[in-house]
């Protein structure tokens, strides 16, 4: 979170600023995603979760998938305070300079040692790392993957291809959910309109249906252009009959939710 651009977001986030903004936008139940490659975050995400009286069903988080020891981590994540609520792994794969990574036979190790534990894989890549994702993904059918930021897509520019081709292949997959998530911020921060991200959420729910997509609010990060609840308000907008599937219904059967 260097440079001043992103100024706004270095201060502290806590459970009473998700319960405010989730109760403004009428949201009972989220999903904590990882934001640093530290397993300690993890440690931490899962006792804020069990403290959290229900509002985190779940914790995405993050262990060293390259480690021998992938297997011990998550069993020892899972007898911690709030381990029951791990329900997958991330990593940025975006920010690793290899392009390659993800490709790795140690990786694979990890995700197999992800899958063999039932839980789900967030993908954090970026466009140009979509046909290695892809590659990967269709290796490994019954590890179930969650596309973060619909991989970014350059809304700003208001280009479609190539990021549209890569995700229509992606979705052939079976196995992979989009998280319509993260788009705000790859739109102009200032003076977005509803309209600049129609054409890439269209796309998103034309190719994966929306049994196979969920809303995320990638909030804080969202703040850059938007409040947690016009994030919301929007994807609402562009979901309007989907609500159930894309707000609900999708995320509990793919992350394993505890029925409220």
């Amino acid at each position: 979170m260097a440079g001043e651009a992103l100024a706004p977001l270095r201060r502290p986030y806590g459970l009473d600023d998700l319960r405010r903004e989730t109760s403004a936008a009428g949201v009972t139940g989220t999903v904590l995603v990882q934001t640093v490659s530290d397993i300690s975050e993890t440690e931490e995400f899962l006792a804020l979760a069990a403290a959290s009286d229900g509002l985190i069903r779940g914790v995405v988080g993050w262990v060293d998938l390259t480690a021998p020891d992938v297997s011990d981590q998550l069993a020892r994540l899972r007898t911690l305070p709030g381990g029951d609520l791990l329900v997958g792994i991330r990593h940025q794969i975006q920010d690793e300079p290899d392009p390659h990574w993800f490709a790795r036979p140690d990786v694979r190790r990890g995700l197999l040692a992800v899958s063999a534990a039932d839980l789900v894989y967030d993908l954090l890549v970026l466009t140009p790392q979509l046909p290695i994702a892809h590659e990967v993904a269709a290796t490994l059918p019954d590890l179930r993957f969650v596309l973060d930021h619909a991989a970014k897509p350059p809304i700003a520019t208001g280009e479609l291809t190539p990021w549209s081709d890569s995700i229509a292949t992606l979705a052939k997959l079976p196995h992979i959910t989009c998280k319509l998530s993260g788009l705000v911020t790859e739109a102009s921060w200032t003076n977005w309109k509803p309209t600049d991200l129609t054409p890439y959420t269209d796309h998103i729910l034309n190719s994966f249906g929306p049994s196979r997509v969920m809303f995320g609010s990638d909030w804080p990060v969202c703040e850059l252009a938007a409040t947690y609840s016009q994030v919301t308000t929007l994807a609402q907008s562009l979901t309007p009959t989907a609500h159930n599937q894309v707000f609900k219904s999708t995320a509990e059967s793919v992350y394993g939710l505890r029925p409220m």
